[in-house]
């Protein structure tokens, strides 16, 4: 059967990414090894995976243009993938959350009398469904399978599109539990010695710095907090704002490899999002390196914390009062921060639900068939 059906990945980024990205990320580590990718549709990265077979999509400003102008849509990624497709053959064709790709690559399939031969697999790191799915282009009709990251978000589908004719998975992000991880004791003091985190309780927040990542609601909880204690350190990462504030320490961004220490060294992470967030992969990272983590009540977020199991959900993040409640409890030790397992979210669980999932579309694309 792997003989007959290939695998091919349509991405709108370079693989391997060089820069920061969470999906990409992931891909970038499951393609290292025991991979099932066979194509890779892509723009052209700086450094090519060797055990893949690549088509580079070469996207103009010309082409763009025409896009634009004529309609013709992702039709750079198409002419890549004409290269690649044979009648006599079967393929799984993934797209991570590039949604306006869906149908003219369904159109295409279809022009070309192969739409049987192929099963898209669409993988959406959101939680609710986008809107326009529920447009004229009938999405959940042109794909045969949506991998969410919750199982929550496939609820929150159910719920409001009334027609699901596509199969539905659950792929739980991972992160690299041997960068994130905690750490012994007198490591972690000597990390604390280091970035001058000693006798203090420390705080973080980290992500790039928009309205809807709530970081305004942490600095206002925070005044109120630090006017009465002054033992507690807020460090702020990935932020471009450099503000003079008592008891905050704005890092701006740091190097992707250097996040780990920062987080093994506090001991609170704060993600006090601010939309329907599909998974929150920071505070994962947070989790694993020992911190406790209080966070919004939104999206896939409850789920990931195993709906408080393994942190403080703020069921009104937008509500500041709630923050300094939760980070005053945390103060007060009325939490306890419990071990996590080394494989809970780990990237190895996701390498390992990726080849089960598409294994299982390759049982039903061969049994369609027979």
């Amino acid at each position: 059967m792997d003989d007959l059906i290939k695998v091919i990945l349509i991405s709108q980024s370079p693989l391997p990414y060089s820069s920061m990205g969470s999906w990409t990320t992931l891909y970038n580590n499951y393609l290292e090894k025991d991979h099932k990718i066979d194509y890779i549709i892509c723009p052209e990265p700086e450094k090519k995976n060797n055990s893949i077979k690549y088509n580079f999509a070469d996207i103009t400003f010309f082409q763009k243009l025409r896009s634009r102008v004529f309609n013709k849509k992702r039709l750079e990624y198409l002419n890549a993938l004409q290269k690649i497709i044979s009648p006599e053959k079967k393929y799984i064709i993934q797209i991570v959350d590039n949604s306006g790709m869906v149908k003219p690559l369904h159109d295409y399939l279809i022009s070309k009398r192969i739409r049987d031969n192929c099963y898209i697999q669409f993988f959406y790191h959101g939680f609710s469904p986008y809107t326009k799915m529920n447009s004229k282009t009938q999405f959940y009709e042109l794909v045969n399978e949506i991998v969410v990251l919750t199982h929550d978000s496939y609820k929150e589908h159910k719920r409001k599109i009334n027609v699901l004719p596509c199969h539905f998975s659950v792929l739980y992000n991972g992160v690299d539990t041997t960068k994130f991880k905690k750490i012994a004791d007198l490591d972690r003091q000597r990390l604390r010695q280091k970035f001058g985190f000693e006798n203090k309780k420390v705080f973080v927040w980290c992500s790039q710095d928009r309205p809807k990542k709530g970081l305004h609601i942490i600095l206002e909880a925070w005044k109120k907090i630090y006017e009465y204690r002054q033992d507690i350190l807020l460090v702020i990462i990935g932020s471009d704002k450099i503000e003079d504030r008592e008891g905050v320490n704005f890092l701006g961004r740091i190097p992707n490899n250097d996040l780990p220490q920062y987080l093994q060294a506090s001991d609170c992470y704060l993600f006090p999002t601010l939309w329907q967030e599909g998974f929150g992969l920071s505070l994962i990272e947070a989790l694993h390196c020992g911190n406790y983590c209080i966070a919004s009540a939104s999206g896939g977020v409850p789920e990931v914390l195993q709906y408080g199991k393994l942190g403080r959900l703020i069921e009104s993040p937008h509500f500041v009062s709630e923050w300094v409640e939760a980070m005053n409890d945390f103060l007060e030790k009325k939490f306890e921060v419990l071990e996590i397992k080394d494989d809970l979210y780990s990237i190895e669980s996701w390498k390992n639900g990726m080849n089960e999932i598409i294994e299982e579309a390759k049982f039903r694309l061969q049994k369609n068939k027979e």
